[in-house]
């Protein structure tokens, strides 16, 4: 006697329904996503790196420009101050006794006396709110040396013996100015802007 199986039998005990076949996963996917992740951090971290360097280069630059407008204000102070305020000047330099360092900040004779470094007051210039503080000058008299502008002594030019020139020279006193955006000691790891100029009495 033969099974009958019925046609549409979805709940039929006598109808056999094939076992789905587990899909294999093999983790491929994953590991992939993985390395694209970690590649995609990196490039995000090299970008982030390179932003915070260039943030820290603009602000050095703008720094040292604050300094570089401070200690140039002392330097046209002090220019200034030569004629009016001879008290200003430091000590001369041309004397036997006396040895001037390049950088009188640096010179123990002027640490060991503060009076020689001038601060410019608020009144003179105001440094404001970004700069380190008020910057400060050194005057030191180097001397009478002869005046290349208006010098006319024998042997200046090729033809001065042709026209009975006398030997004679003009000389001038010649002060060397030294300016600092502020005190290394008290603006920290802020810049520091040193200027040096020669300076004509008159």
């Amino acid at each position: 006697m033969s099974r009958i199986v019925p046609t549409s039998c979805p709940f039929h005990p006598a109808c056999r329904y094939p076992s789905p076949r587990r899909a294999e996963q093999r983790g491929v996917a994953l590991v992939v996503a993985l390395i694209l992740l970690v590649v995609i951090t990196l490039v995000g971290l090299a970008a982030v790196r390179g932003t915070i360097m260039q943030q820290k280069m603009a602000a050095n630059m703008y720094d040292r420009q604050v300094a570089f407008q401070g200690a140039e204000a002392a330097m046209r102070a002090a220019a200034a101050s030569i004629p009016t305020s001879p008290g200003d000047v430091a000590r001369n330099c041309q004397s036997a006794s006396v040895v001037c360092l390049a950088n009188p900040f640096d010179d123990p004779w002027i640490k060991a006396n503060p009076g020689s470094i001038k601060t410019l007051s608020t009144a003179q210039y105001t440094a404001g709110s970004l700069a380190t503080g008020q910057p400060q000058y050194v005057v030191e008299n180097m001397g009478n040396f002869q005046d290349p502008s208006a010098a006319t002594g024998f042997n200046q030019s090729a033809n001065s013996h042709n026209y009975g020139v006398n030997g004679g020279a003009i000389t001038n006193i010649y002060y060397r100015v030294t300016a600092r955006s502020g005190d290394p000691a008290q603006v920290g790891e802020r810049a520091v802007v040193v200027l040096q100029a020669m300076i004509k009495q008159g």
